[in-house]
This record gives C-alpha cells, structure tokens and sequence, in this order.
C-alpha cells in the first residue's frame, strides 16, 4: 500500500489514449500509478504491490473486465480494494452485473478526467474511513473480550462491571453523534430529492448534458435506494444503541437499598456479555441458549448482584463444556449439541429462575461440596472455588431465597435460583 494522502492507483486498460489522460491527471494530484493493459497482467501486478484502487476497463482482450473483477474479488488481500469501472456499456444489465461483482462505482466512457478524479477520491475516502472504522471496532471487541475472558475467569465481577459501564458509556458519544447526524441527513436528503422531483416536474425535458448526466448516473435508482440505505443505517445504530442498553443494564451499581428490578433484562445483559464464549470455535460447535421464559414480575432485588449469580452459573456452564472437548471430538459433540436452558416461573411470593445444561454433570461428591468455600473442580489457575459459594450467599442472605443444585452423572446439571417477589 501507499502513502494514506494518496495512494497506488491501478488503471487496467487496453487503450493506450485513456491510460495517459486518466495516468496525467492522477500523477498531477500525487498518486502513483501502476498500468495493466490486460486482466492477465491485472492479476500478475496486484500480486507484486496492492493497489489502494483499481479503474478497471470491461472491454479487453483475453479475460474481459468482469472476469476480472470476478478474479480480484477472489483473492483474500484484494477483495476489499474498491474497483471502479470504465466502459463505454451503459445499459442497466452491465452496471448491475458489475456492482454485484462488487465494484463500487462505474464512469461510462467517453468521461471526463476530473470526474473519474472526483471519484477516485471519495472511494478512496470511504474505503479509507471504513478500514479505521473496522480496525478499530476490531481493536476494541478485541481488547473487551480478552479482558472479559480474564476477569470471567478470575471472577472479578465487580472490575467487570466497572468496565462494561465504560465501554457503555464511551459508546453512547459516538452513537449518540451518529444518530443525530442519520437524522439530519434524512432530512437533507428528502430537501434535495424534493427538489429534483421539483425541477424534474417543471422542467421535464431538460438539456441534452442534464439527461445524459442522469443516465449515466441511474438518478431514477438512486432516488429510490439513497433513502433506503439511510434505514439501514439507522437500523445499525439502534442495535448498537440496544447493545449499549444492555451493557448498562448489566453493570448497574446497586444502591444501599434493594430497588425493583427485571429479571429478564439481567439474565440477557448476561448472556450478550458471555455471547463471544457460546460461539463455536475450532474445539466444539456452538452452545445453543434456549431462554424459556415465564409471565414473571419485577422483583425487589440488588440487581447488579443476581447479575454475578447469573454469570457464576453460566460460565461455570460453558467451562464444563469446553472441558468436554479434552475427552470428545468434534464430531461427537455436534452429534450431541451442547445446550444451555433458562425457564423463569412465578408463583403467588416467589420466582424461580431454573439453569439447566445437557452437559456430563457431576458425581454427588462432588455436588454434595459444589457451594463450599474455595472448592473447585477446574484445574490449577482456571478457578478460585468462590464463584458459586458468593453466588449462594447473594441469594439466600442479601435476597432470602434459595439457590439449589441438582445433577446425575452423564446427564447434566440444574441450578435452581428461589427469589422472594417483595423484599
């Protein structure tokens, strides 16, 4: 790759006149440039350097364009290298066909230098902002999920929430900016397609240069899909915004005094916290959660404290399934898929939260001691033996219910959680 200001452009072209009007005007504005005059010769160069974006020519010798195109998409390092077509083939099929090959644009010839200019920057910009966009993304679920895993691990809840809050929190400003900013370009945009429908109304037979420009950028297709693309952006940031919700709802700091609280919410913020766990990996399939849940009220309860009982017993759950992969094979496991269940009933004074798993379960030994302080059936470093013994005491003397266990050998394991309504 080239420097960020500018960038490799790579022109594949079979005409000698385009390649050194489009070469003459990228080299005036800094880009370097590398020319293939064939598809072949395409492929052969982007697997010496790779370009920041390719002008692709569709009417070549040997492979056409859309082969081309095909090829490049192909190939791990170059698939996400915007391509932008030039062709003298207006009609709709083609530009179809070339968008869902998975160029970005496509300028119909005969073009104008400073248009394909123009354009070569605002991909360039784009594929630029979404690299730093993803890199980040990635950077940070990176950074929260190695952290999440520890902190699980070690159970330290109370440094888990903090951070979740904070994640929360820093993903409010700029989702909250986003948002804003979706909504007033809804507008922007509506002003402006008013004002085309406007024009088009009184004007409907406009100049040869204004209805060759709207051919050629298929304003009609435009005019449909610009605001649904909009709706798919704001349907993006609502699920971020959800997300964040449920963070918030996990990490809440709980008060002196017990407040109302919904079950639900916990048991949920929980799960989307141990989601990146229940994938499947290389060792297993994925854990399947099945949430059953029952018409249950709001309970006066520490909600951030039934949220650490809640996280003890599922990731004990899914320890115990990854444990299953030293003695079972892959295949084995998905021919028995491991599973994770959640009923939630009530009764007149009480709710029950019951947390059951199809896993290998325990001998009565072992179930017998499984609240006991500091025992542990996980290997040296993998747990501390006070996840479920603190999980016991926030029900039974910070809430007056009952947490219960039962289990058999070979046919998985129960946690019954027991939870006055009132307090």
């Amino acid at each position: 790759m080239n420097t960020p200001e500018r960038g490799l452009i790579l022109i594949v072209d079979d005409t000698p006149t385009n390649i050194d009007i489009i070469r003459e005007v990228l080299e005036e504005q800094g880009f370097d440039v590398a020319i293939a005059i064939s598809g072949e010769r395409a492929l052969q160069q982007v697997a010496q350097e790779i370009p920041d974006l390719i002008l692709l020519d569709v009417m070549m010798p040997g492979i056409d364009g859309f082969q081309t195109c095909q090829c490049l998409k192909s190939l791990p390092l170059i698939q996400n290298v915007p391509v932008i077509f030039m062709t003298a083939l207006s009609d709709k099929d083609n530009k179809v066909k070339a968008l869902e090959l998975g160029a970005v644009d496509y300028v119909t010839k005969p073009f104008e230098a400073q248009e394909v200019l123009a354009r070569v920057r605002t991909h360039l910009k784009l594929h630029r902002l979404t690299q730093t966009l993803a890199q980040e993304v990635n950077k940070k679920v990176s950074e929260l999920q190695n952290i999440q895993m520890q902190l699980v691990q070690s159970e330290k809840m109370s440094a888990l929430g903090n951070l979740v809050a904070g994640v929360a929190h820093e993903i409010n400003n700029p989702i909250g900016f986003l948002n804003g900013s979706i909504n007033n370009a809804k507008d922007y945009v509506k002003d402006l397609l008013d004002y085309v429908a406007l024009y088009q109304q009184h004007h409907p037979n406009p100049a040869a240069p204004v209805q060759d420009k709207a051919e050629a950028i298929d304003l009609d297709y435009l005019q449909k899909d610009l605001s649904k693309l909009l709706d798919s952006m704001q349907g993006a940031t609502d699920r971020i915004i959800g997300i964040s919700t449920s963070l918030r709802t996990f990490s809440r700091a709980d008060t002196e005094y017990k407040v109302s609280g919904n079950l639900h919410d916990g048991i949920n913020s929980t799960i989307l916290i141990l989601k990146y766990r229940l994938k499947a990996n290389k060792h297993r399939p994925e854990i399947n959660v099945i949430q059953d849940y029952g018409d249950i009220p709001a309970i006066d309860c520490y909600p951030g404290q039934l949220n650490q009982v809640f996280m003890n017993i599922l990731a004990n759950s899914i320890d115990m399934f990854d444990e299953m992969t030293q003695s079972q094979s892959f295949d084995q496991l998905q021919a028995h898929p491991q599973q994770i269940t959640i009923r939630t009933t009530a009764d007149a004074n009480q709710v029950q939260i019951q947390i059951a798993d199809n896993g290998k379960g325990m001998t009565e030994e072992v179930r017998a001691r499984i609240f006991d302080h500091l025992f542990t059936t996980k290997g040296a470093g993998k747990g501390t033996g006070l996840g479920l013994a603190i999980a016991r005491q926030i029900a039974v003397e910070k809430h007056g219910g009952s947490l219960e266990v039962q289990s058999k050998l070979g046919r998985g394991t129960m946690f019954c959680i027991r939870l006055p309504i009132a307090g």
